[in-house]
């Protein structure tokens, strides 16, 4: 019999380690670019069926597993089950919604703080490996929202779940690997929406209230302090909460720092990285080193492998401990710029079309459209 389950129950499967095998039906060009962790791949066209040498593909797969079947949306991996069905396999399951829906798969992780008044929730996006915040106070029962992603409704509950109200909005940068959810958000709720006041320089058509260097946020008795940190971007902020984490956006990951190009092009990329090594090292690494490092991304590889932890667990790290072990921070500005510009990784798909829309300068059609702009691995890190 053919089920149906939901991403989130695959990713309680996985998580769980239970024993199972994941076919994915999409062509092979879109299973190589990104597909979850541990599927086969069996290109499977609903109008051919399965021929002799896709089922004998499947049969080396499976070995007597239990199948699960994804595919894009969960259209062809249906017609795939049913065919696996005829031909004997009777525990089949299909994720409804597909490779979507699994972008979609969201976690809210607490963050650990010396204060008793302070609350943060990292958001974290399973697929993307996109990191947002919602950064609040107890006491005052408000909070601000960094780095929303198009998914609103996660960060509004998890506010609500921790007792607080959105005040404010903010993004750290424009970003190029996903649809900025900031704007929607802050519009949903009806609270102003800060950029950089460098995001003017990029033709930002969103309202918004600029932050400059400096500048302080407060929620309640919680101070939210702008840092500008160019390289990634023009316009980066970093935000400094209560003088113990820093949000750095895509400034500074717990393995990498920010790529340059995907703004400053690839002629001039060597401007954004030496602009990125004077953020690094005149403003990041001039912190304390027990300022705890909260990131805009993690690392999730083509194969659907988280590289900094398991899904569901805080992603953080001490400065401290940044600056003995991350190589990027101990080259000299010479080998820091060459590093950065030579043989930079693949670029996130469709990037230059998602700033168009992150700056207001195109919009989205519809989910689908933004679901396909989305796909595919966050690729922001150098």
């Amino acid at each position: 019999m053919v089920k149906n389950i939901t991403a989130e129950q695959l990713a309680n499967k996985i998580d769980s380690d239970e024993q199972f095998t994941l076919v994915d039906v999409r062509p092979e060009d879109s299973y190589e670019a990104w597909h979850v962790r541990d599927a086969g791949n069996v290109p499977y066209d609903p109008d051919e069926g399965l021929n002799e040498d896709q089922l004998n593909g499947v049969n080396a797969l499976v070995d007597g597993q239990p199948v699960v079947a994804i595919c894009g949306k969960g259209l062809t991996s249906t017609p795939f089950a049913f065919d696996l069905e005829e031909h004997g396999y009777d525990d089949v399951s299909v994720v409804t919604g597909g490779m979507e829906e699994w972008s979609k798969l969201y976690e809210v992780v607490p963050i650990e703080t010396s204060s008793d008044d302070l609350v943060v929730r990292q958001v974290q996006r399973r697929a993307k490996g996109c990191l947002g915040y919602v950064v609040g106070s107890k006491e005052a029962e408000e909070a601000v929202v960094v780095d929303a992603t198009r998914q609103t409704n996660q960060f509004k509950v998890a506010a609500q779940d921790a007792g607080l109200s959105i005040s404010r909005v903010l993004d750290t940068h424009v970003h190029a690997d996903h649809i900025s959810g900031s704007p929607a958000l802050a519009d949903e709720v009806g609270v102003p929406y800060h950029l950089g006041d460098g995001a003017s320089e990029r033709g930002v058509e969103y309202e918004y209230e600029p932050l400059a260097d400096g500048d302080v946020i407060e929620v309640g008795n919680i101070e939210v302090e702008a840092f500008h940190t160019p390289g990634h971007t023009s316009e980066m902020m970093n935000y400094l909460v209560d003088g113990e984490l820093l949000l750095t956006g895509d400034t500074l990951f717990v393995d990498s720092v920010g790529r340059t190009e995907l703004q400053f092009g690839e002629d001039d990329a060597s401007r954004g990285a030496e602009l990125l090594y004077d953020s690094l090292h005149e403003t990041i690494l001039e912190l304390p080193g027990d300022t705890t490092i909260l990131p805009g991304h993690l690392t999730v590889t083509s194969d659907g492998r988280y590289e900094n932890g398991p899904p569901g667990e805080p992603l953080e790290v001490r400065l401290g401990d940044l600056r003995d072990e991350l190589d990027f921070l101990g080259l000299d500005r010479d080998a820091f710029v060459a590093r950065l510009t030579e043989d930079a990784p693949e670029k996130p798909p469709n990037y230059e079309a998602v700033i168009a829309i992150n700056t207001g300068k195109e919009t989205v059609g519809d989910e689908n459209e933004a679901t396909e702009l989305e796909l595919g691995p966050n690729n922001c890190a150098a």
